[in-house]
């Protein structure tokens, strides 16, 4: 099959392409940044891209969102995303569409050659192929009846009082903390609830209709 391989890890780039190239594989491109990834997959089109949930430029979220780009405008590439550990959020956005020719492995299963291989002839055949330990955390998370449930008890407090029209300055006298402190709490109450950042929305409301949702 023809591969695409999207890692900021040299090593590990390197490592997948002869181990590929040794089971007779052909690895068309192997770049470390999100946009060299979405400009070789649309060159390439390859079987499959193996892709790494955190990259340049922002390492965030940054090869999910490519990885949904691409099966958003080339839906027969298959896609198999690598990550350090199971990030329930990244799993679960990837799984609202369809599932087919998608893959979700932790990169220790890669030291695992032949499960490894295998795994990617199943998402090229347009199946899944999804490690047993984001399989168990998914399940757990889709029966946790809260949606907040990720937040620290202080970050609820500080969504609670967003939720009543406190601006930041207001919440941190209520709550006894610096501005600095109340910002950082927003900040991540925003990131766990996986809530957009592109223009046009406002977190701030958002997140509020979360909290009232719940």
């Amino acid at each position: 099959m023809r591969v695409i391989l999207a890692d900021d890890s040299v090593l590990l780039r390197e490592g997948l392409s002869r181990l590929l190239e040794d089971a007779g594989h052909e690895v068309v491109a192997a770049v470390g940044d999100a946009p060299a990834l979405l400009a070789a997959a649309g060159r390439h089109r390859p079987d499959v891209a193996v892709i790494d949930v955190r990259m340049p430029p922002g390492h965030k979220d940054d090869g999910l969102r490519a990885a949904l780009e691409i099966r958003e405008r080339l839906p027969g590439v298959g896609v198999l995303v690598l990550s350090q550990y199971v990030e329930q959020h990244y799993a679960a956005r990837l799984l609202a569409g369809s599932p087919e020719g998608l893959g979700y492995l932790l990169k220790d299963r890669v030291s695992e050659v032949a499960e490894f291989l295998d795994s990617l002839e199943r998402v090229r055949a347009g199946g899944t192929a999804f490690d047993p330990e984001v399989v168990r955390q998914l399940l757990a998370r889709s029966t946790r009846a809260d949606p907040l449930g990720g937040l620290s008890p202080r970050e609820a407090a500080v969504l609670r009082h967003l939720a009543e029209g406190l601006v930041n300055a207001a919440i941190a006298e209520r709550l006894h903390v610096s501005l600095s402190t109340v910002e950082k709490h927003v900040n991540a109450i925003m990131d766990k609830l996986d809530l957009p950042r592109e223009p046009g929305y406002s977190r701030r409301v958002l997140a509020v209709l979360r909290y009232l949702e719940s």
